[in-house]
């Protein structure tokens, strides 16, 4: 369980100096509320700004450089068991959220300490956990260490959602194909009403990360991308043959039935009406000809491959 002092010994220095190589027994997380801070973390400098995020591993020998401009730093001491703890807490059952909590343990373990920076609106949300954990912490009632075990879960997974660290291009990789699924899998629940900045809310990406995801996996935009989806429910909804087409229309996010029509003839080649007829076998009986209505119809079908138990397979082609 983090650790609060409630003094802090004060003593001069020059700017620049740098406090004694140390290590700790425990996992140290920084966090700055104002100001820089810098540090040097096994030989190496690091500089962090407002809203950054230090994790260092216990037993990583680092120092704190001394400067004399104003800072504010927040160091919270956290045990390896209740680090661990934490981190293998069921928080959600969002594969992403386990993706990023695995890739953090792991580069912890190889490279000691991780940096992180805020995403949007990342420091809001930071602070609006660490400032009742503080207060719970230098207060220490009863059930205390129950509410910091949770307020230390949300930071957590906020570090690992809303802030970027260091992950290896496999894991990038893996990481995007992840995220696809998540987007693509939000999309098919709520297709008829979402919007993009659903997606913004939801996954805390920008809008064109979702257009770039979508492209490189599907070459569609995200739009054309809802539109299939949309019109997809549409053609199974026909078929079922419960609803009225405008009830369809309305069903799948669309509130304007001409437009309706012309995206869905322009995908399927025909009328929300005539896939329904042709889709329940209520097609014309008759042969077809160059010059019937339905010849068209029923080269589509052929084309398509959708019913190949009907008829239509039986009929002769037609006279070009």
């Amino acid at each position: 369980m983090p650790r609060i002092l409630t003094g802090c010994p004060q003593r001069s220095f020059q700017s620049g100096e740098m406090t004694q190589p140390h290590t700790h027994a425990y996992i140290e997380l920084a966090y700055v509320a104002e100001g820089e801070f810098r540090q040097r973390i096994l030989g190496k400098d690091i500089v962090f700004t407002k809203g950054n995020l230090c994790l260092i591993d216990k037993n990583c020998l680092h120092q704190d450089y001394l400067l004399d401009t104003p800072a504010t730093i927040l160091f919270l001491g956290v045990a390896n068991d209740m680090f661990t703890e934490v981190m293998d807490e069921n928080v959600t059952t969002q594969k992403i959220v386990s993706f990023l909590q695995s890739a953090l343990m792991k580069a912890k373990d190889i490279q000691q300490f991780l940096h992180f920076r805020p995403g949007p609106g990342a420091e809001e949300e930071m602070e609006a956990c660490l400032t009742p954990l503080l207060k719970e912490l230098y207060e220490n009632n009863i059930g205390s260490r129950y509410i910091c075990k949770g307020l230390l879960l949300r930071i957590f997974r906020i570090m690992s959602t809303k802030y970027e660290f260091s992950l290896s291009r496999e894991q990038r990789k893996t990481m995007n194909w992840i995220l696809f699924d998540e987007v693509t899998g939000y999309i098919q629940r709520n297709y008829a009403h979402v919007t993009i900045q659903d997606l913004v809310r939801e996954f805390h990406f920008q809008e064109d990360y979702f257009n770039r995801l979508i492209k490189s996996r599907t070459d569609m935009t995200y739009s054309a991308y809802v539109q299939q989806i949309r019109l997809e429910h549409a053609e199974r909804l026909l078929l079922a043959g419960s609803k009225t087409i405008d009830e369809i229309a309305q069903a799948v996010g669309y509130h304007n039935k001409g437009y309706f029509y012309r995206i869905f003839q322009a995908k399927n080649g025909m009328t929300p009406a005539a896939y329904r007829t042709l889709g329940t076998g209520n097609f014309c009986s008759r042969q077809p000809r160059q010059d019937c209505g339905c010849n068209q119809i029923l080269l589509r079908c052929i084309s398509r491959r959708d019913r190949p138990d009907r008829t239509v397979w039986n009929l002769p082609p037609p006279t070009l």
